[in-house]
């Protein structure tokens, strides 16, 4: 049962306009959206559980649990409004804190095997776009190209 979190950047800097004229965080909302179709497609998906996490203080940055359907998750994804503080480092450390309980409650990781963790960061800054898979080191992040 994997889970896959999407840390979705709420920061007030997200409601920049891209050349297309869509916000990024409509953008980051559409990249979520575009992930979730193709991932049902997969018959491997059906065990899939999301949780959506924004930038927000805890515990109003959780906005979808791992327990909540697809249609919470995805009616929660297009309410997201962008507004307040980049906070980084906190919203990092509340979903690697997420992820840790997950692991703990349903003992996904086995003596011997790397931790079972799919962490998906939407955001924008000054490097662009950028989605880090945090089963690998930070070092193998994906930059994707400035939209």
């Amino acid at each position: 049962m994997p889970i896959l979190l999407f840390l979705i950047d709420t920061s007030a800097s997200m409601n920049q306009r891209s050349h297309l004229g869509t916000t990024y965080l409509d953008t980051a909302k559409g990249a979520v959206e575009t992930f979730m179709k193709l991932r049902a497609r997969d018959p491997a998906s059906r065990g899939d559980r999301y949780m959506l996490v924004t930038f927000e203080e805890p515990p109003y940055a959780i906005k979808a649990g791992w327990k909540e359907n697809h249609a919470t998750f995805m009616n929660e994804l297009k309410n997201l409004q962008a507004e307040g503080l980049t906070t980084l480092g906190q919203s990092l450390r509340t979903a690697f804190d997420l992820l840790n309980l997950n692991r703990l409650v349903t003992g996904i990781d086995n003596y011997g095997q790397p931790p079972s963790i799919q962490l998906y960061i939407l955001s924008v800054g000054p490097s662009d776009y950028a989605i880090w898979d945090a089963a690998s080191p930070l070092s193998s992040a994906m930059s994707l190209p400035r939209i």
